[in-house]
């Protein structure tokens, strides 16, 4: 899915180029790290010195009928959300893509006069995404990656995207960007929060489900669309969309397998969100083993947080420190599947082109670089020097860029996609049988191990702080 610094040739078979010093400021890859630090930093030293506040815009949780909130008073409707401090922070997050993305093209090599109209009409799509995730119903069950994507295959499915849209339409760019930015949000000091519980039910059972998910799809079902397969059961087994996007990048996925993955799961964890807590306390499981297994199995992390919630502050609590646990698997999962495809599935459907270590350079994603080097640098350099409390601030504040870079991101793939495109994917339900196989797999497991470790029977029952 994602470019790299290659060159199509005959056949489709790509070839690495020989790596320049002008990469690091022509190429996307590199330009996405620079945008995402610079973001960063930008956060990071306003939150930290006090000087400024520099976030990206959320949009304010409205109702249709102001009974749908828990206290009426604090009820929102559909003009109640705008106010100039909207404005203001849609100005200012309007301002900083609208800028840097310009200067990435422009570095680039495209001409930054088209690109600035083309960004402004796909940001006005984005904020139409945005407010419509943000009313209550819809923000409880559906990501905005779910009308992101729906507005932009309606547009693109309905009437023709125009050619002066285009230049904007830069999916990979979001993407990486947006991943960046995520990279800063997964701390390594989580493991140390539930120990060597969270280790081994969030690390040892994703890497058992992504191999067994890969094998049920290439041996078993023989699912042709290699990246396909794997994009599916990384977001199966690691945390979602983000894990989807991950992995899609690293494999070079189309950007219908990623809306394919990325669509499928988003309606189970609407669906698990809702049975799980609902199964779990039907049959009377202990709420710190059930929070553990919604936190291993449930997709997004805010469908985990409230799933988990259901069961209880313990319950609650433990859910989202093994999403969170999880979630740090993203960086080296993408790593190990770019590594894997370039030396073997690439190799083997060009078995005369040698891989060697420059080869697989030149092939590797370099923004899962940024993405750990954001997490290192939030683990071991900021939270340290500066407490968990700040560091949790900054992130906060980088949380919406993180969102908007991926509203971008599914938007466009939206604009880009056609529903007959999307419906091949399915090779005759293929992958949904992927899917739906792998995450039962994925239920099964990870209930054995979380009630191995939590049950009291062979370990101490850790202490949680509620």
């Amino acid at each position: 899915m994602m470019k790299s610094n290659t060159a199509p040739v005959a056949n489709d078979v790509v070839v690495a180029g020989k790596f320049k010093i002008s990469d690091l400021w022509k190429k996307e890859d590199w330009l996405s790290i620079w945008i995402a630090f610079i973001l960063i930093a930008a956060s990071a030293v306003g939150v930290l010195t006090g000087w400024y506040d520099f976030s990206g815009a959320k949009f304010s949780t409205w109702a249709f009928s102001a009974s749908e909130f828990t206290d009426p008073a604090k009820a929102k409707g559909f003009l109640d959300v705008f106010s100039w401090g909207l404005f203001g922070k849609l100005s200012v997050t309007f301002g900083a893509f609208g800028l840097l993305f310009a200067l990435g093209s422009k570095c680039e090599g495209k001409k930054i006069l088209k690109f600035i109209p083309a960004f402004a009409a796909i940001f006005l799509l984005v904020c139409v995404v945005r407010l419509l995730s943000a009313e209550f119903t819809f923000n409880r069950y559906l990501e905005y990656a779910f009308w992101a994507l729906l507005l932009g295959l309606l547009i693109s499915n309905t009437v023709k995207v125009p050619e002066w849209l285009k230049p904007a339409i830069r999916t990979e760019f979001y993407i990486k960007t947006g991943l960046i930015i995520l990279g800063a949000q997964v701390l390594f000091s989580n493991i140390q929060k539930f120990g060597l519980y969270g280790l081994g039910i969030a690390w040892g059972v994703t890497p058992v489900v992504i191999l067994f998910m890969w094998w049920l799809g290439v041996k078993v079902l023989k699912i042709q669309n290699k990246p396909l397969v794997i994009t599916v059961a990384a977001a199966t087994s690691v945390c979602g969309t983000s894990a989807a996007i991950a992995a899609a990048a690293a494999a070079k996925a189309k950007k219908t397998d990623l809306a394919f993955a990325v669509g499928t799961s988003l309606i189970f964890t609407v669906l698990m969100m809702v049975g799980l807590p609902f199964f779990i306390k039907a049959i009377h499981i202990d709420p710190m083993v059930g929070g553990a297994w919604i936190g291993g199995t449930v997709d997004s992390t805010g469908a985990v947080v409230l799933a988990g919630q259901a069961l209880g502050d313990v319950g609650g609590q433990v859910a989202a420190l093994v999403k969170m646990i999880q979630n740090i698997l993203i960086g080296f999962v993408a790593l190990g599947i770019a590594i894997f495809f370039t030396t073997k599935v690439d190799a083997q459907a060009s078995a005369d082109q040698k891989v060697g270590v420059g080869e697989i350079w030149q092939r590797f994603p370099k923004f899962i670089l940024g993405f750990l080097a954001a997490s290192m640098v939030f683990s071991f350099v900021l939270q340290p020097v500066y407490g968990t409390e700040a560091t949790t601030d900054v992130i906060k504040h980088l949380k919406e860029f993180q969102n908007w870079a991926f509203a971008l991101a599914f938007t466009s793939i939206g604009l880009e996609t056609n529903f007959k495109e999307l419906c091949g994917q399915v090779q005759g339900g293929k992958p949904f049988q992927l899917y739906i196989i792998g995450q039962v797999f994925n239920l099964v497991l990870t209930f054995v191990v979380v009630w191995f470790l939590l049950c009291g029977k062979f370990f101490p029952i850790p202490t949680i702080n509620t």
